[in-house]
């Protein structure tokens, strides 16, 4: 009997063994480094950052082991300022803000896509430019944007350019990404807006605004750009990533888990889930702007090969120290870390 005991024991143990050494190692969780992470956003209302309210809202970030804080600003370029204060650890913001950030010696690393488009539109006042022709007829005018130095104004930038206008031949107003924008518009106190939905679509439904240039279209973002532009992304200085690899690779599987949810989702699967605040008045304008900007989320939070030439492009026409400047565009962003959560998250 004692010789019988043992052999069962034995096998058992081996069969344990065998099966804890089958478990790949991406669906063991990792001890992580950090788990209180502060994540600085700019518009987290803009479905430009669905994905993060998905995550958030639906506890994936929970779900990984971490305990998240979103903290909210005006725009990009403030959520940008946060981290490089100290006073949050990651950004929610603009992949090109990366590039900039590596050619002012301050190197930053995004780990995880959230947009393959960005999703911003340029448009006019159709109340201060009843006869507005071409974007030439912008100079001398008055700007919205979300925050100045945001992916938005970046756009508008690029936008300009194109047509022969330098960034100084306007003026650029901070109006932010919600309410704000829109009264901006209906009060007359800006000739054009740079900036994202729903906002787009409340004052493009009200006749308000007249669009220009729109990239919620992947394939018109390739056209407006020359090439694929990612967009909203989670990114933090390179020495974060560095030192918290199981903290970024916990961030990177709730964000891809997110970015799969929302493709699979239907707009009224999505009005459940996020804050009524977002929605600002009337679900039917949400949806609408749901349905246009599905198409440019990232489905698998992956970066395109050919991303950071393409916004390096984008910059490098509005600033010529960055067009002579000799950035490396594979420094700043890594693929490691979606590849991984898509092994977990098919």
């Amino acid at each position: 009997m004692k010789r019988n005991f043992d052999r069962r024991e034995f096998l058992a143990a081996s069969a344990a063994a065998s099966a804890a050494i089958a478990v790949p190692a991406v669906g063991r969780a990792q001890a992580l480094e950090k788990k209180k992470v502060t994540i600085a956003v700019g518009g987290k209302n803009l479905l430009y950052y669905l994905p993060l309210t998905i995550a958030e809202q639906l506890k994936y970030f929970e779900a990984e082991g971490l305990e998240v804080e979103i903290v909210d600003f005006a725009g990009g370029s403030r959520a940008l300022q946060a981290v490089v204060g100290g006073s949050a650890d990651v950004v929610s913001g603009a992949f090109e803000h990366t590039l900039n950030m590596q050619f002012k010696g301050q190197p930053m690393r995004a780990f995880v896509l959230q947009g393959r488009a960005p999703q911003i539109v340029l448009a006019v006042n159709t109340k201060t430019m009843p006869n507005f022709k071409s974007v030439a007829d912008l100079k001398g005018k008055k700007i919205g944007v979300t925050a100045p130095g945001s992916s938005t104004n970046v756009m508008a930038n690029f936008v300009l350019a194109k047509a022969g206008l330098k960034p100084a031949d306007v003026s650029f107003v901070g109006v932010g990404a919600s309410s704000g924008a829109v009264a901006a518009v209906r009060a007359g106190q800006i000739d054009a807006l740079s900036n994202l939905d729903p906002v787009i679509t409340i004052l493009q439904r009200a006749g308000d605004v007249r669009i220009v240039s729109d990239t919620r279209d992947p394939a018109e973002s390739e056209k407006v750009f020359g090439g694929p532009m990612p967009a909203a992304c989670l990114y933090a200085p390179v020495a974060f990533v560095e030192k918290n690899p199981n903290t970024a690779q916990a961030l990177a599987n709730a964000i891809v888990r997110a970015d799969k949810w929302i493709q699979r989702a239907g707009p009224s699967e999505v009005i459940k889930v996020v804050p009524e605040s977002y929605l600002l008045g009337d679900r039917a304008i949400y949806i609408d702007a749901f349905l246009k900007a599905k198409g440019a989320l990232s489905p698998d939070g992956m970066f395109p090969e050919a991303g950071s030439a393409t916004a390096m492009r984008a910059l490098a026409s509005v600033d010529e120290k960055i067009a002579a400047a000799k950035l490396d565009l594979k420094a700043n962003y890594t693929n490691e870390f979606a590849r991984k959560a898509n092994q977990k998250y098919k």
